[in-house]
């Protein structure tokens, strides 16, 4: 005979206002038997810290970007050559990679959460480095992140993921971005929104007296669960008080004119470009401090490039076999985002705040989940890291055979935004040989 008083369900549980909550796997839940098993002013008057996370998905070429020399002393190579005016603004890494993260093209998703495996079966996804920044600081403006993309292809790849593994997509269009920063809804848009915000409110309220009468028949273990989960209710409680706040400000005035979006893909380098210049618009009027931008080169067919011939896809151009013409081409495409990436670093350099200027404080983090598109080797991946407040101006090489783990720059990277944490993903530590300024 066994002992069974009821179980507790997971799905109906928690309502409010008629909407169900769903509550962490408790051990009541189980028969009794089987429980043995900027717009406002910068918060707190500090200036604020960002993150751009940028990931370019068909890489560049190694040969071209990595100086032969580690250390400071470095010769600057055919790429690093137009950011050489920026040297002490940034640092190259080689010999780092994600532990486990392989498979190819689906590596993308993973390069700001480091899961394994991307194309395994029942993959799921974990939180990027950018949701997990949203968490903790996205509370402190207007948006608590930015999800764009150029050239993505839609529902299939993205940089931000939620705790839950799901994808955030991205946002391809640089005049809906700046619509979204800068221009203000009619009143009764406004109203509306303010309307959701508060029937959401008064829903955590409900589902906060019933928390209150279950966590008093709950065991230790459960009680702690419990708390984790009121922990997050209370977060989500205070993220939608200060967005109702942030509806009844107006949103800043532009610094800028609003883009025009070029109408064919092929017109991608003007697509980054813009896509840069929203990030530096967003940070500079501190609507968002968390930024990730998708580059869908996979998606990108053949290019419009000034002064350049190029006659197959991106994707045909990086399946090079070493072929002259090939490589020559692809080469052409990479020395266009260095350019780009330049410009970037220069338009974040000429922005004053506070004694110094924006790439003082944005750490720009710009990548691929290939380490050779040609072969789709997902180890010794292309990684170049500026600003942010950190000790530039050097090559950090490690092992190109037994590669050094990225996320280590990730914990260094929540580390500098005032986040006390020694572990983010497959992390070992922080960044070795990277010092904060």
């Amino acid at each position: 005979h066994f002992a069974r008083k009821n179980a507790l369900s997971r799905r109906t549980l928690l309502k409010g206002l008629g909407v169900g909550f769903t509550l962490p796997w408790l051990d009541a839940m189980a028969p009794a038997f089987a429980t043995g098993q900027s717009g406002l002013s910068h918060a707190g008057g500090e200036t604020p810290r960002r993150m751009l996370g940028i990931c370019n998905n068909l890489g560049l070429i190694a040969e071209h970007l990595f100086p032969k020399e580690a250390g400071r002393g470095y010769s600057t190579t055919p790429y690093l050559k137009h950011l050489e005016a920026y040297r002490d603004d940034f640092t190259v890494f080689s010999g780092v990679w994600h532990p486990g993260v392989d498979a190819g093209h689906p590596a993308d998703n993973c390069f700001l959460t480091a899961a394994p495996h991307p194309s395994s079966g029942g993959f799921r996804n974990t939180i990027s480095l950018d949701q997990y920044f949203a968490e903790r600081l996205g509370h402190l403006t207007r948006f608590q992140s930015l999800t764009l993309g150029v050239n993505v292809r839609e529902g299939a790849r993205s940089l931000s993921w939620t705790r839950a593994g799901v994808m955030i997509p991205c946002e391809d269009s640089a005049a809906a971005v700046y619509r979204k920063l800068f221009m203000q809804g009619s009143q009764k848009q406004i109203r509306r929104q303010m309307r959701k915000l508060e029937l959401g409110q008064s829903i955590m309220d409900a589902v906060a007296d019933q928390i209150g009468s279950l966590e008093r028949t709950l065991g230790p273990r459960d009680r702690e669960r419990m708390e984790q989960y009121t922990t997050g209710v209370r977060d989500l409680e205070k993220r939608m008080a200060l967005s109702r706040e942030w509806e009844k400000h107006p949103k800043p005035q532009a610094p800028a004119p609003m883009p025009v979006d070029p109408q064919s893909p092929s017109a991608y380098m003007d697509k980054v470009r813009l896509m840069y210049d929203m990030a530096c618009l967003a940070f500079q009027t501190d609507s968002t401090r968390n930024i990730t931008l998708m580059i869908d080169s996979l998606n990108t067919h053949v290019l419009d490039v000034d002064g350049a011939d190029i006659s197959e896809s991106y994707h045909n151009l990086s399946h090079h076999g070493r072929n002259p013409k090939k490589l020559a081409q692809l080469k052409t495409l990479d020395e266009c985002h260095m350019q780009l990436l330049g410009e970037l670093y220069g338009k974040l350099k000429a922005l004053p705040e506070g004694d110094g200027h924006l790439l003082d404080r944005t750490q720009v983090l710009y990548g691929s989940n290939m380490g050779n598109a040609s072969t789709h080797v997902t180890t010794n991946l292309p990684v170049i890291f500026a600003g942010g407040g950190f000790k530039h101006g050097q090559h950090l090489a490690f092992d190109r055979d037994n590669n050094y783990p990225l996320p280590n720059l990730f914990v260094s990277m929540i580390q500098r935004m005032g986040i006390e944490v020694d572990a983010f993903a497959s992390s070992t530590g922080t960044m070795s040989g990277l010092e904060m300024t």
